[in-house]
């Protein structure tokens, strides 16, 4: 199971990958209700290369990107669970509205991101590509998404 990282750790445990010739996927989200479709994503995500290191977006970022109602879940909370789900094996958080300094600090062999993004959107693709890794979209379970299970929650909370 995955263990949760600083950054400067991640510095470390990149290096001893890259010696290892270890292939690194990463990704990153914010992972606020995990559902089936999280789940899919990063098992898809970890069959693309060894190691599996998800960044996840902290509180203030997630308010920043998705609104004052959200996350709904911590960024402790979000971090734990992320980093013991099977196909993760780091997890870190950050802060900024992007990860392009993580993913900069990183260097991925493989960068990945949902098919909901095209891939000449997904932040850190020239990065990666110009250090010789290659940029992804993983197709997505339809209709499984945190909004769409917030919405659910709400309808059933409101019509008992």
């Amino acid at each position: 199971m995955g263990r949760i990282v600083s950054r400067e750790e991640l510095q470390s445990i990149r290096t001893g990958l890259r010696g290892q010739k270890k292939r690194v996927v990463f990704t990153n989200g914010v992972f606020d209700l995990i559902h089936r479709g999280h789940i899919d994503y990063l098992t898809k995500a970890k069959a693309l290369g060894d190691v599996l290191i998800v960044g996840v977006n902290g509180d203030d970022s997630v308010r920043r990107i998705k609104g004052s109602n959200r996350p709904l879940v911590e960024e402790t909370d979000r971090l734990f669970i992320v980093a013991n789900l099977s196909p993760v094996d780091y997890a870190c958080l950050f802060h900024e509205d992007t990860p392009f300094e993580l993913i900069r600090q990183l260097t991925p062999d493989v960068l990945v991101k949902g098919a909901d993004w095209s891939v000449k959107d997904i932040v850190g693709k020239d990065f990666v590509e110009a250090a010789g890794g290659t940029v992804a979209a993983i197709d997505l379970v339809p209709d499984h998404s945190t909004s769409r299970l917030i919405a659910k929650i709400l309808e059933r909370s409101s019509s008992s």
